[in-house]
């Protein structure tokens, strides 16, 4: 029966009580203990029954309890620091303010299909959101002007639950929105805001959702109203749910959809950042805005978007990048080319690696690599796996200059570390522990804290992680109609006493979920064979609906966990979330890690376990390829690559259990008199004082603060100032450079030297150069020099800029520079041309660029 009029009601609170609503609104509780042991204190179970979710709780519990706590003094006491804690924390003076005093407005748009927040905002799927919910945490704890966007989802990510044959199925819920810590946002007359976006025949509305996440407003678009047909209600029915078309629907909406939102909202955005290629649509309707609303050719407007947009790409894979056909890009998105006054092919090539190949799929992450003027990887493998993958982007750059970057990832402490530890850590190092660098002296304090305590408060949380996996595993048990001797079983898993190895992470093949299963044998003696040193493990982790070789995966776990007889020893823990992700990494021993070295870009579960004091047992890919792998843990192999993955799944299985049997089992059962690993606690404080400085979010968005949103919000002022004079300055120059870059030529080149050489000794070269109608403003010209490798090429070359000494009397530019190699061995020299401005980003934005021959 569908209504003749709704109603929000929301929740009614005695005039005492208003803060709390405040509080629950405002996410900055996901990581203050004192308001998230508020809410605990108001009803512990309806805080565990509502998932942690504060506004649910404001509108479910009962009025006799409110009028209780009205007059209980101690409540109102937490209340009220609480509630100040909140209101000195929004009122600080940060770390950007002191970074950009004097600066004029500006703002910081981030954009990513998913945010992982907090456990009662299920709109995530994984790694890729939480770091995006991390981002803005740390954003927010750093003050930067930014503004999240994304997607709403009606029903988020599935809720995984097992059947009795271990295989996963899915089920998804209905996410309430009136009843989570989320504002409609509205006009001035009190009616919805919403914006409108062009699909083929129609327009498809959407209205703005907000989360406050501390002093930073994310901004979702919910498409599930009227007078938006069923299948445009669905845009946001489902993360990563649907077809291609779907998937395209969605991206469109988030691109450009978000552009639009936050124009409504009257921000005047100075830097875009592209989180994964999902919202590279953006770039296209900020062109579009410029062109139809400010006056601008296409070439000033692109080259506006381009000197303000950021792009960091997550996926170390072709595979894991969405393509799109041709017919169906321009179908749904080709009226922007008519805009651009482009031809289709041209339209096409803005997504094309290859724009001579008209068969070619629409690439989002090409369409984001060509539109942005900083690009990056996630850890610095990442980087080197990203710089080669994209290379042909850059035609005759050497790899290892491609302007792909790294900013390793980071994780948010406060929201990982655990409440006791985070305590302990308050007390021993002080409370700036979760956002210094590596160089504070703080780290120093880490011997202060008394081996006992931190393994009695490490001891507990084990047994806090065990008593919920037990508690967990029944409920799923029952609700699946188990017999009452398996669900007794359940009861019992576990022992909190036994070293507890964790792994979980979404299950896809590369992550390699059951390689510690391939030597059954040698598996089980490792788990049951010495008594006194037993082994057991807790696991979790979903796979993708679609993704049938994942879910087989989690099958062969709970088929192995059964048919091996131990249900007491290993647990596959269904649903995982950010609560259970939050127990286990401060509640295993150690966390394990197998992925094929060199598809995990980053990895960040292992962070956070750090973080807690647990050491990492992982292949070295990833975040953990650059931490102390030798004090901080163990590394499974030496980083080999193999062309045969059986031979490298068994070398691996066996490095694996060689480790397990000599060193990480033994070390955490030796124990001193007084029953304590000492060797494994001392293990435990270089884990935190080594990895948390720097595998943090404050350091993270620092960085990108510093290298990306800084310089393009500068261009964005510059290139916008006297009415786009730069910007129209820079697009018109370069026209002229791409009409007259090809008539430039290197005509001779006079080295002082010999090919015989000493180290350190000074090589004068001297070079004409034939810049045509090109001038010495236009170019640089370098020397480069390096070693030569086996194939006559140099590599890890270093550039030298020469200095431009005038024109000879045949009109040719000479430059010249002096050269010294440090090292002997054979050694080589190439000099070539690139192009220079002073609006320039990079002297690679332009993608031109000759070699001497």
């Amino acid at each position: 029966m569908q209504p003749i009029r709704t109603f929000n009601v929301s929740p009614s609170l005695p005039e005492r009580l208003e803060p709390l609503r405040k509080l629950a609104y405002n996410l900055h509780w996901d990581w203050n203990a004192e308001s998230k042991d508020l809410f605990r204190r108001l009803d512990p179970d309806l805080w565990e029954s509502s998932h942690h979710n504060p506004v649910a709780m404001l509108g479910t519990i009962s009025q006799d309890r409110l009028t209780e706590v009205v007059e209980d003094e101690g409540f109102l006491a937490q209340m009220g620091r609480a509630a100040q804690q909140l209101e000195d924390y929004l009122q600080e003076r940060t770390w950007f303010q002191k970074q950009r005093t004097g600066k004029p407005k500006e703002y910081y748009a981030y954009f990513s299909a998913e945010f992982g927040l907090t456990d009662c905002l299920p709109i995530y799927s994984g790694g890729l959101g939480v770091l995006a919910g991390d981002h803005l945490k740390s954003a927010s704890d750093l003050g930067l002007p930014l503004l999240g966007v994304g997607l709403l989802y009606q029903q988020g990510y599935f809720a995984q639950y097992l059947n009795a044959d271990g295989w996963q199925q899915e089920r998804y819920i209905n996410n309430d929105f009136h009843n989570m810590p989320l504002h409609l946002e509205r006009n001035a007359d009190g009616s919805e805001l919403r914006i409108e976006v062009d699909y083929p025949g129609r327009k498809v509305y959407a209205r703005v959702w907000r989360v406050q996440v501390g002093s930073v407003p994310l901004y979702m678009m919910d498409t599930n109203i009227e007078p938006n047909n069923a299948y445009d209600q669905d845009i946001t029915d489902q993360l990563y749910g649907g077809d291609t078309d779907m998937r395209i629907h969605q991206e469109i909406m988030l691109g450009i959809g978000g552009v639009r939102l936050l124009k409504a909202l009257g921000y005047e955005v100075t830097a875009y950042h592209m989180n994964e290629g999902h919202a590279a649509f953006s770039a296209l309707e900020r062109t579009r805005i410029l062109i139809q609303e400010k006056g601008l050719s296409y070439a000033t407007a692109k080259q506006l978007v381009i000197s303000s947009n950021i792009f960091t790409t997550h996926t170390p894979v072709p595979a894991g990048i969405d393509l799109f056909s041709p017919d169906k890009v321009l179908h749904y998105l080709g009226y922007y080319g008519n805009i651009f006054g482009l031809s289709p092919e041209q339209f096409l090539e803005l997504g094309r690696d290859n724009p001579e190949d008209d068969a070619s799929a629409f690439s989002m992450a090409v369409l984001a690599l060509k539109m942005a003027t900083f690009s990056n990887g996630v850890a610095q493998l990442h980087g080197v796996v990203s710089r080669d993958m994209f290379q042909g982007l850059w035609k005759d750059v050497p790899v290892e200059e491609v302007p792909i970057g790294a900013i390793t990832n980071g994780v948010h402490a406060r929201s990982c570390v655990s409440k006791s530890t985070q305590e302990l850590y308050d007390r021993y190092l002080g409370p700036n522990w979760s956002s210094v660098g590596v160089d504070s002296p703080l780290w120093e304090r880490m011997d202060a804290i008394p081996d006992e305590e931190l393994w009695r408060n490490h001891e507990r949380c084990r047994l806090d992680m065990i008593l919920y996996v037990r508690e967990h595993l029944v409920k799923h048990l029952r609700d699946r109609g188990a017999s009452s001797s398996v669900v007794a079983q359940a009861q019992e898993v576990l022992d909190p006493k036994v070293f507890t190895i964790g792994f979980a992470r979404r299950f896809a093949t590369y992550k390699r979920a059951t390689l510690w299963m391939r030597d059954i044998e040698r598996i089980r003696k490792i788990l049951l064979a010495n008594k006194d040193r037993k082994v057991q493990f807790v696991i979790a982790g979903k796979a993708h609906p679609k993704d049938i070789p994942g879910k087989e995966l989690i099958q062969e776990i709970n088929h192995f966990i059964r048919e091996q007889g131990l249900e007491k020893q290993i647990v596959f823990v269904p649903n995982y979330d950010i609560h259970i992700s939050r127990l286990m990494v401060a509640g295993c021993d150690i966390w394990l890690n197998t992925p094929r070295r060199p598809r995990e870009a980053s990895g960040t579960s292992g962070m956070k376990a750090a973080m807690n004091g647990l050491p990492n047992l992982s292949v070295l890919d990833g975040w953990w390829d650059e931490a102390d792998f030798v004090r901080t843990g163990w590394a499974i192999g030496h980083g080999e690559m193999y062309d045969d993955e059986t031979y490298q799944d068994e070398i691996e299985a066996n490095a694996l259990y060689d480790l397990l049997e000599k060193e990480v089992v033994p070390l955490f059962y030796d124990r001193d008199a007084d029953g304590l690993p000492r060797h494994w606690i001392a293990k435990m404080k270089d884990a935190i004082r080594l990895n948390c400085p720097f595998f943090n979010t404050a350091r993270m968005v620092g960085e990108y603060a510093e290298r990306a949103y800084f310089h393009a919000s500068d261009r964005y002022h510059t290139l916008t100032s006297e009415n786009y004079a730069p910007a129209k300055e820079l697009a018109e120059w370069k026209n002229k450079l791409s009409q007259n870059w090809y008539n430039l030529k290197i005509k001779d080149i006079n080295v002082s030297s010999d090919s015989d050489i000493k180290v350190n000794q000074t090589v004068t070269v001297q070079a004409k150069i034939d810049l045509a109608t090109l001038t010495k403003d236009d170019v640089q010209v370098e020397l480069y020099q390096g070693a030569i490798d086996a194939s006559g090429e140099i590599v890890n070359g270093e550039s030298v800029v020469m200095e431009n000494q005038g024109i000879d009397s045949h009109g040719l530019s000479t430059y010249t520079a002096d050269v010294v190699y440090d090292t002997s061995g054979l050694q080589g020299l190439s000099l070539r041309v690139l192009p220079k401005h002073k609006y320039l980003s990079s002297a690679y934005e332009p993608r031109l660029i000759v070699w001497a021959h």
